[in-house]
């Protein structure tokens, strides 16, 4: 019986790592198809939603049979508290992916006054905070997932940078201002995915704690 707990818990984490790799390539494209104002690209993301949605689904589905067919001892149960709780989170940046993918088909006729480089680069920073967060889940690897918290910092001052840029345009170019707001909406987005990356690397050491408890 113990066998058969144990291989699911191996397959949870599988389906974790496709789930993040998902959502992954989705923040990736998303940016790629807003600096190129790539309406196809933006499209397809957007209908891909609904596959994070339906991986969401089946991660759920497995930690409730995870619950139901063997009473788990104390580090499971924080184990597959924790991947309940961190696929919320991913499936979250799966809708900001897309919703970052709605406003570049709004914005696509109209030319961006301002550098993307910015945004680009946070965007590249939010990824790297996400696959780190994943891969502290799967390693059991407390540094990793407090390196990725610790690294909001770093986001953030990105996030504050592009939006000081924004209003700086907004204020000297009026007809501009209702681009510049989707722009602003944009880097909110971004932000709030570090946010998320910061929320899964937190139940990761919530689930590792339990760990060192239990040794």
């Amino acid at each position: 019986m113990r066998n058969k707990f144990d291989e699911q818990l191996r397959q949870l984490n599988r389906e974790m790592i496709t789930m993040g790799n998902m959502i992954e390539c989705a923040i990736q494209d998303a940016i790629s198809a807003f600096i190129n104002q790539d309406v196809e690209k933006a499209k397809k993301i957007m209908a891909d939603d609904e596959f994070v949605d339906h991986k969401q689904k089946t991660i759920e589905n497995i930690c409730f049979q995870l619950l139901i067919q063997q009473q788990p001892v104390a580090r499971d149960l924080r184990t597959i508290t924790a991947a309940m709780k961190m696929v919320t989170d991913m499936e979250r940046i799966g809708d900001q992916a897309a919703d970052i993918s709605e406003l570049t088909i709004m914005m696509s006729k109209t030319p961006y006054r301002l550098n993307t480089e910015h945004i680009n680069a946070m965007a590249t920073e939010t990824v790297i905070m996400l696959i780190q967060a994943v891969e502290a889940y799967v390693e059991r690897d407390m540094k990793k997932a407090q390196a990725v918290i610790d690294h909001d910092a770093v986001v953030d001052d990105m996030y504050l940078k592009v939006k000081s840029d924004l209003i700086e345009v907004m204020s000297t170019d009026t007809d501009y201002a209702e681009c510049a707001a989707d722009l602003l909406m944009v880097n909110k987005y971004l932000e709030r995915i570090g946010d998320h990356a910061t929320n899964i690397a937190e139940w990761v050491i919530f689930s590792i704690d339990d760990h060192s408890e239990n040794k």
